[in-house]
């Protein structure tokens, strides 16, 4: 039903991306002061004025310059009394199943601060007209669950973003809270004098969230030898792709971490995809709304030695939150990418189109960001960490040189959601309360030399 929804709506019916929804889906926010007015707590409407009107279905109300509606049977199930919600573990108490989907409220009011509603059973529910405000559909859809900075290469290069230290990472919260800043801005952050060992770089990934496991175990040797059935485990330049697409959910981020390098090349390029995918929504926005409703099949199936595998992952290349069209994840792996069997024939062509112009962006030089890891004195050893939701996922996508030698790397996997965890717990922006749980789904930390000519390096996800 769902796929039959979708291309329902594929053939017109589909409404058109709004100017007000096109600038919400990958922010692009080029000053430091921009950035810093997105990452306050949202400040309540100074505004005391207030007015309501019960109407058939819903409340209508005005408050803050915001004219909001909530639905009746919303308004009972999300009442924050202690018979309701659980304060201290922040869960819901209420049966919601229990709730009369005809409710209305018996009696209301509004003081300053609050609105009251007395149910019909003598229940007396009480709202912030703040909170109200804050967590109302229409003021959700005017705002980003995620703040971003989505960039090309004179973008990132002119913003002169700062790597942290590895002995200040490890030991000071604030170094930690500066380098999640950037990463969660930017998609990318480095850190520096990292010790080129297996366990340095385990320790370092671990700073930032958990390691998942996945078939490859939750360590790995990556080498250009074939042992996987992977082109990624071959000598062969790699072109822009995100990984992990295989999964149901992709892994959240990857990190490199050069051991060892002997040769010569092995440049990683990396690409912002959200910056990308906001020009294909600038330029058409068909194909952008085209590449968010089709889901595609990308998959992975390996039968070589002892390791017999089969993956499918299915989405959309571009994944958006419906009420705003803001990005947060993107499946683009040409090399993963199966046979196309969910779009009926008539709308396959309209595909390839859109897959083309997205694939266009992608290539545009001046969108590239290369990127060398290599070992030598403490201060380059450097450890890179990727957001896999706009490098994998949401799509931050990155290139590889031929092998001019053999590379190996380690991996490891882990849950990126631990990330919101740790910057909660050492009070990183607390505005970001459960924001970013979608944007990283899973650690991939690829840890690892650079990609031509390599010697040994280690590899995490």
């Amino acid at each position: 039903m769902y796929l039959a929804r979708v291309f329902f709506r594929l053939h017109g019916y589909l409404q058109p991306i709004s100017k007000t929804q096109a600038s919400l889906v990958s922010r692009l926010i080029r000053t430091q002061n921009e950035v810093r007015y997105y990452w306050q707590v949202t400040a309540a409407p100074q505004s005391t004025s207030c007015h309501w009107q019960l109407q058939e279905e819903c409340l209508e109300l005005s408050y803050g310059g915001l004219v909001m509606h909530f639905d009746y049977v919303w308004l009972r199930d999300h009442c924050r009394s202690a018979s309701c919600y659980n304060s201290k573990t922040n869960q819901r108490n209420l049966d919601t199943s229990h709730v009369e989907l005809n409710i209305r409220p018996a009696n209301t009011r509004v003081d300053d601060e609050n609105l009251f509603l007395t149910w019909p059973e003598g229940h007396v529910t009480r709202y912030n007209l703040s909170w109200l405000a804050q967590n109302s559909y229409e003021r959700q859809k005017q705002r980003a669950m995620q703040p971003r900075i989505i960039w090309n290469s004179d973008i990132y290069t002119n913003a002169k973003v700062s790597s942290a230290n590895w002995d200040k990472f490890m030991t000071c919260d604030d170094e930690l809270k500066k380098f999640l800043r950037n990463f969660l801005l930017y998609g990318i952050a480095f850190v520096e004098g990292v010790p080129p060992t297996v366990e340095a770089t385990e320790t370092v990934t671990q700073r930032v969230s958990l390691i998942r496991e996945t078939m490859y175990g939750k360590m790995w040797n990556f080498t250009s030898d074939f042992s996987r059935g992977d082109t990624a485990y071959t000598k062969l330049a790699l072109d822009r792709h995100t990984d992990t697409s295989y999964f149901q959910e992709p892994c959240g981020i990857q990190v490199f971490h050069c051991l060892k390098h002997e040769g010569t090349g092995g440049r990683t390029l990396l690409v912002d995809g959200f910056y990308s995918a906001d020009q294909v929504l600038q330029k058409t926005p068909d194909n952008f709304e085209l590449l968010a409703r089709v889901p595609i099949k990308h998959e992975y199936i390996e039968n070589v030695s002892d390791h017999r595998n089969h993956m499918i992952g299915i989405g959309p290349v571009l994944n958006v939150y419906p009420w705003n069209n803001e990005v947060y994840m993107i499946r683009y792996n040409n090399y993963d990418r199966a046979v196309i069997n969910t779009i009926p024939h008539d709308i396959v062509k309209r595909w390839y189109v859109a897959h083309r112009e997205l694939t266009t962006e992608l290539r545009k030089p001046e969108n590239e960001l290369w990127v060398k890891l290599k070992p030598g004195k403490v201060r380059k050893k450097r450890c890179l960490f990727i957001d896999l939701a706009r490098k994998d996922s949401s799509l931050h996508v990155d290139i590889r040189e031929g092998w001019g030698h053999s590379e190996t790397r380690i991996g490891f996997q882990g849950m990126g959601k631990v990330l919101q965890n740790r910057t909660q717990t050492i009070q990183y922006v607390p505005s970001f309360s459960g924001r970013f749980s979608l944007l990283i789904t899973g650690v991939s930390c690829m840890v690892g030399s650079p990609s031509q000519a390599c010697g040994n390096c280690v590899a995490a996800t």
